[in-house]
This record gives C-alpha cells, sequence and structure tokens, in this order.
C-alpha cells in the first residue's frame, strides 16, 4: 500500500452528534494492569470531544490508515485490537495498491442511513440500524450499526494494479472522547465501509456476468414467477462460490470487492467492479419446467394465502420445484419457519421405532395428554387399543406425546432430527435458507410433549419437511441443492432398513387408509404422505401443512390460514405428485 494520502484540513466545524444524545463510558484497557506504576487504563466518558478534537481524531486516523501504518491507526481508537484485525484483513484481502483518504468532517445520522439504506436509530447512538435489503449492488443483508460518538464523514479512494479504474466511496466514523482528554475512533467494521458489519468479509473476490439464460436440468429456459431475477443472481454467485473449482469457468469471471456472509448463505453485497466478467453462459439449474409450472398453479389456486411448496428428489437431493405465494415476495419455502405440526410426527415416530415401539405396539390414544398441562386430539373420543401405525395414520397427538414421554429422552427428538434427517446441519443450497430447528434441551415436559407433535418450539419450512418425506423415501438424507455437484452435508446415520421399512409402511397407511386418503386418491402407488395443521397463538385457524412422495419425487406444502394438512396444502402436493406421473 502506498504512502502519502492526500488529506484535507477542515476549519470552522460545527458538531453533529447522533440522534438521541448521550455517551456510555467504558474502558479501553492497555498493556498496563492500572496497577501501582502502572497507566490507568483509557475509558470513552460521556462528554463528548470538541469540534478540534473531532476533526483531529478523524484526520490523525485517516492520515495512518492511508500510510499504511496499521499500528498507529489502530492505536487512534478505542478498540486497537479489533481495529488491527479489521485494518489488515482490508489491506489483505481488498489489496489496494493505493489508497486515498479525505476527511469530510462533521456530518448527519440522515446521511449515513442514506448511504447504508437503514432507517435512522430513534433511540441511543449504540442502538445501530435496523436490517437493510439483501441483493446485489445493495447494501448488505446484515443490518450495519450507526457509530457511536461524533459522526465524522470521509471520501475514499482506493486504485488497483492492472487497471485504471478507481473505487470512490463515502465513509463514516465516529469520534469520543477518553478519560486522558484525546479523540479515539469509535471502532466498528462499518469504519471500513458503511455497509460492512457483524462477522462479513470485504474482500476481492471473483465475480461472473449474468448467464445468457438460466435453464433447467432438461436445457430449456426456466420459467415460473417465483423464479425471479434476483434470486436467481443469488442462486449464481452462492453457486459459483460453492461449486468445486473448475478452470474454464474461472477463465471467465473478473473481479470486485465484494462484502459477503462466510457461512455462505446470504447475497453478496457488490461494492466495486474492478475488471468486468465475459459474457454469461447458460446457467443450469436442477429445477424441472414441468413441476415448476405446477408448483406455481398450485401456489395461484389458493387465492392470495401466504403459502409456500418445495419438490424434491429424494435420490439426488435436487430441488425439482419451489414456489410461493405471494411469488414476488420472501421465500418462505426455503426462508420461512412455522411450526410444522403433525408433519413432525414423521420424525417422533422413526425416534420411536429406532427406541423399540414397533408400528403394531399399542399405544392407547386418550382424548387429553398425560403432561401436567394437557393437550388434546383434534377429534373427539377416545381409541385405547389403538397402535402407533393407527396413531399415525389418525393423527393421534395424545398417543404421541404420552409414548415420547415415555420411551424418549429430551434429548432422543433433536438427535434423531439432525443425525438422521440433517435437520441443523447448516445447509448450502445455492439460496439463501433457514435450518429447521428443534430444540436440543426442552425446557420443560410441556416443551417436550409439543415438539413431539410439531408445536412448541420446533420450526420448519417447506424445503426441510419435503427433506424428511424424501429420506423417508430413499432410506438416507441427501441434503437439498439447486445446482448439480454443489457440495451436501451428510447426516451422521442412514434410517435403518428395518426402520425404514416401518416408517414407509406407516405413511403408505396414511395415504390409503388415514388422514391423506381424501387427497391421495388415485397417487398412491409406491406413495406414503402425512397431514398436519398447526395451531398459531391468537389465530383461530390453523396453519395448513401435508407432504408426500410418489416414486422419486418428495413433496412438502404449507397455508398459513389454510385449516387442516387435507383442506389446502394437500390439494397442492397431490398437484404437484400428478403432473409429475411417477
Amino acid at each position: 500500500m502506498r504512502s502519502g494520502a492526500k488529506i484535507g484540513i477542515i476549519t470552522g466545524v460545527s458538531i453533529a452528534v447522533l440522534a438521541g444524545g448521550g455517551y456510555g463510558a467504558y474502558s479501553l484497557m492497555n498493556d498496563s494492569d492500572g496497577g501501582p506504576g502502572g497507566k490507568k487504563p483509557r475509558t470513552v466518558v460521556a462528554e463528548p470531544p470538541s469540534a478540534e478534537q473531532a476533526t483531529a481524531g478523524l484526520k490523525d486516523f485517516l492520515t495512518a490508515w492511508a500510510a499504511g501504518d496499521i499500528a498507529k491507526a489502530a492505536s487512534l481508537t478505542d478498540d486497537p485490537a479489533a481495529a488491527t484485525a479489521g485494518l489488515t484483513a482490508f489491506r489483505d484481502q481488498v489489496k489496494p495498491s493505493a489508497l486515498t483518504l479525505t476527511p469530510f468532517g462533521p456530518t448527519t445520522q440522515q446521511v449515513f442511513s442514506a448511504a447504508t439504506g437503514t432507517p435512522a436509530p430513534a433511540a441511543k447512538p449504540s442502538a445501530g440500524a435496523s436490517t437493510t435489503p439483501g441483493a446485489t449492488d445493495t447494501p448488505s443483508a446484515t443490518a450495519t450499526p450507526g457509530p457511536t460518538g461524533t459522526l465524522m464523514s470521509y471520501k475514499a479512494r482506493a486504485e488497483f494494479a492492472g487497471t485504471s479504474r478507481a473505487w470512490d466511496y463515502q465513509g463514516f466514523l465516529g469520534v469520543v472522547k477518553m478519560s486522558d482528554n484525546t479523540p479515539a475512533v469509535h471502532w466498528a467494521p462499518s469504519v471500513i465501509h458503511p455497509h460492512l458489519s457483524g462477522n462479513e468479509t470485504i474482500a476481492v473476490q471473483p465475480v461472473f456476468a449474468p448467464p445468457s439464460t438460466v435453464v433447467d436440468r432438461n436445457g430449456k429456459p426456466v420459467q415460473g414467477a417465483s423464479l425471479t431475477q434476483a434470486l436467481m443472481t443469488t442462486l449464481q454467485e452462492n453457486a459459483n462460490k460453492l461449486l468445486p473449482p473448475d478452470p474454464a469457468k474461472d477463465q471467465d469471471a473478473g473481479s470486485a470487492v465484494v462484502i459477503s456472509d462466510p457461512a455462505g448463505k446470504g447475497a453478496q453485497d457488490k461494492l466495486f467492479t474492478i475488471v468486468e466478467p465475459k459474457p454469461g453462459k447458460p446457467f443450469k439449474l436442477t429445477i424441472d419446467n414441468t413441476l415448476q409450472a405446477a408448483a406455481e398453479k398450485a401456489m395461484t389456486d389458493l387465492g392470495g394465502k401466504p403459502a409456500s411448496v418445495v419438490a424434491i428428489e429424494p435420490s439426488t437431493g435436487q430441488v425439482l420445484a419451489f414456489a410461493n405465494s405471494p411469488a414476488n415476495g420472501q421465500n418462505r419455502a426455503f426462508t420461512g419457519l412455522l411450526a410444522p405440526g403433525s408433519t413432525m410426527k414423521i420424525i417422533t415416530s422413526a425416534a420411536l421405532l429406532e427406541n423399540g415401539v414397533n408400528p403394531d405396539t399399542v399405544v392407547a390414544c386418550p382424548e387429553k395428554s398425560g403432561n401436567a398441562h394437557p393437550i388434546p386430539n383434534s377429534f373427539p373420543g377416545a381409541f385405547p387399543n389403538n397402535t402407533l401405525q393407527q396413531d399415525f395414520m389418525m393423527s393421534c397427538n395424545t398417543a404421541f406425546i404420552n409414548q415420547g414421554l415415555a420411551s424418549l429422552k429430551p434429548e432422543t427428538l433433536s438427535g434423531t432430527a439432525k443425525d438422521v434427517f440433517g435437520i441443523g446441519l447448516e445447509w448450502k443450497t445455492g439460496l439463501p435458507n433457514t435450518d429447521g430447528k428443534v430444540p436440543a434441551t426442552p425446557g420443560s415436559k410441556d416443551e417436550q410433549a409439543m415438539n413431539y407433535i410439531g408445536q412448541g418450539k420446533v420450526q420448519m419450512n417447506p424445503l426441510a419437511i419435503a427433506s424428511v418425506a424424501a429420506t423417508v423415501q430413499s432410506g438416507e438424507f441427501k441434503q437439498p441443492i439447486l445446482v448439480a455437484e454443489l457440495p451436501q452435508q451428510k447426516a451422521a446415520r442412514p434410517l435403518s432398513p428395518d426402520v425404514d421399512a416401518k416408517l414407509k409402511a406407516m405413511m403408505a397407511a396414511t395415504a390409503t387408509g388415514g388422514t391423506a386418503k381424501e387427497v391421495m386418491a388415485g397417487i398412491t402407488d409406491n406413495a406414503g404422505a402425512k397431514t398436519g395443521s398447526a395451531e398459531v397463538a391468537g389465530v383461530d385457524v390453523t396453519n395448513s401443512w401435508f407432504t408426500a412422495y410418489r416414486g422419486n419425487l418428495a413433496v412438502a406444502a404449507e397455508v398459513q390460514g389454510g385449516g387442516h394438512g387435507v383442506d389446502a396444502a394437500g390439494p397442492a402436493v397431490a398437484s404437484i405428485l400428478k403432473a409429475a406421473g411417477r
């Protein structure tokens, strides 16, 4: 990094303090322990710095940073260790050949908010700003906290070897007053760039031009209202990061300064293109246009109810279709989190079967469960001679609660969900997705009881539940992916052949003679199903869930406020199974 940054001198400035006013006092420890003969730790004081101090703090920090003197720049902050790490990462990962930093002086929270795309906070400076939209060439998906202290701005220009392009942007930082009456820059990732926050990284990365076309698994241009341009762009960016190296593909890459989530889940924030990529080639997805059209129609037929559906190929984990209602809103099929209701009984059944309960074991179905706060069924009457399979077919809450509490340890359900069905393994599907949640240690017997029937703190989305059904169909978890050859997480163990056969028999019986019978009429060959309805506090109508498989296809759907599983989600799933004709 070259020294000799251009630094402007600001005079006659006035101070702009963040909305809400006030400063918190906190300690900055140095190498001394503050004991006899040692220096006292510097602390940030409540009093704001003077105009001259704020200007000097800004100027001195920028001068050191631009000169490449990271140690000195970091020492001029209230967190030298974090500042050293952040500035070093910027130098090593962005690699500017020259950096010019020019102080502008005091600014306002409104200017900062406009630059970051986040609304101004209404409370204390340290409260931070709210979440920003996540899309390419827009502020990053994680909220950028507003700087603490007297808000100052600067202009940055970064130059790069091999190109005449220069990256110009406006930066922001807060200057606080220390207990030794000196100014210090309040360190936060946003000091480097206003979009940077949390655990995000900023680096020069390969970038690719948008594909000339996005095609389905059969090479035909994909079609579907839910396959928005923003999602397709994000999918390609993530796939390029996650796929194994391809020298031929890499020759087409350009380079850009990018903010990204190290976990590879969020959308990238492309800040500046250094070298333009070559024109894009067709980008092939695992989507099947025929099933995608059926999924889109299934959502449209719901008449505007919020809903989503996912179809998976069990043998590979490849996502064949997904659709949302509304199509242009949240991709709730992948990122929604709702209680899955009785579709969770597939996982509960697997846990029970692995712990010695059999489909023909008598598991009584009383009117109310036996835990401290009894839970009823959705139907009247008691069935004392029911078997586990009959309880599954009629979706008896009380049987699953009582038998779960009797046969399973509190942590067994979450263990089965993760070790067999892959729930919680941090899937990287190609698109941002939210992993299903099954609490490892329920807080009480009542919570444990609710988890067995897909209520309580269990949360899923159709992507997760379709994968559960796919795991039963294939006998082994295959992590869902949207691009072939993406790396797939592996579960700790498959279903044993014995347990898998019993689960298949229970789901098949539900499709032919249980709660799913009417919906699955005509598609029961090599098929299985499970219904679900999930209660929501303060809402009279339950959410509708349904999952089923036939052949090498597994589908799951949820419809918010759709009622019982067979009322709304069931017909959506069945329509896709019928469209597949397999």
